[in-house]
């Protein structure tokens, strides 16, 4: 089961994480993420369990508790949807160019 855990101490690292699900039975990998320019904690990370009688647990017994001082958000991790993100038809946007009206220089052929 993949949890995402949202709400991390920026100071926290992966073992953080790692030992607070270990409690709930076996993770296979636990990652915080990071911004890849400057490599600082984006504040969220994903725990995977691969039980997943274990990972429903952890996710209700985790959700709401603090950790290094910051109420962590426990939730079942929704699979990634196509294209990274959701909404519009992309682009800029912006009406159309009209080709009437406005006075200024007129040709004459």
């Amino acid at each position: 089961m993949n949890i995402y855990v949202a709400n991390i101490n920026f100071r926290a690292n992966d073992d953080n994480l790692k030992e607070v699900f270990e409690a709930f039975g076996e993770v296979s990998s636990a990652k915080i993420i990071s911004d890849k320019f400057t490599g600082k904690s984006r504040g969220f990370g994903f725990v995977e369990m691969p039980n997943e009688e274990e990972g429903k647990n952890a996710v209700e017994q985790l959700n709401g508790i603090e950790m290094m001082e910051k109420t962590l958000t426990v939730n079942e991790a929704r699979p990634k949807t196509e294209g990274g993100f959701s909404g519009g038809s992309g682009g800029y946007g912006g009406g159309g160019r009209s080709n009437g009206g406005g006075g200024g220089y007129n040709k004459r052929y």
